[in-house]
């Protein structure tokens, strides 16, 4: 596995060439690749925390940390993604790994919120989420909420 770079900024920090990978992979994995036709730029990305993963430059791993109280009572991970070429090698563990330990460090005490697509339970599930509520349709495509809460 290569060595992944990592960055965790605010709105205000990405470059304009950076905001573009980022919508564009966000794109191509939650429209196109999962047909699912929807407003991705929902008014939050200016609150958030944008973590991205670039391996030799190209950005192939993206999710989005939203602060307590932005849209929820607690932090909230969201937009989780893995290139469709590099899904399998671990990056998105990485990804999650990265994101919580952000989320710990900044938005200490708070609870993390996850709106979870449900084919993906068991990987949260592993690490350390836990299922909170049935399944719902989010955009056509079923959905679970999940919770990591702040240990102590």
């Amino acid at each position: 596995m290569q060595d992944m770079q990592w960055s965790c900024l605010e709105f205000g920090s990405l470059s304009g060439e950076l905001l573009y990978a980022v919508l564009q992979l966000r794109t191509a994995v939650f429209v196109i690749e999962q047909n699912c036709a929807y407003q991705d730029m929902d008014g939050y990305d200016q609150a958030a925390v944008h973590v991205t993963g670039h391996l030799d430059g190209k950005l192939v791993c993206y999710a989005r940390l939203l602060p307590p109280g932005s849209k929820y009572a607690g932090a909230n991970i969201g937009r989780v993604i893995t290139a469709m070429k590099f899904r399998g090698g671990g990056y998105g563990r990485q990804l999650m790994s990265v994101a919580i330990k952000y989320c710990h460090l900044h938005f200490s005490g708070e609870a993390i919120t996850l709106s979870a697509q449900q084919q993906l339970e068991d990987f949260y599930l592993s690490m350390g989420f836990v299922t909170v509520s049935e399944p719902y349709m989010e955009d056509g495509i079923p959905h679970i909420e999940m919770l990591m809460n702040w240990p102590g």
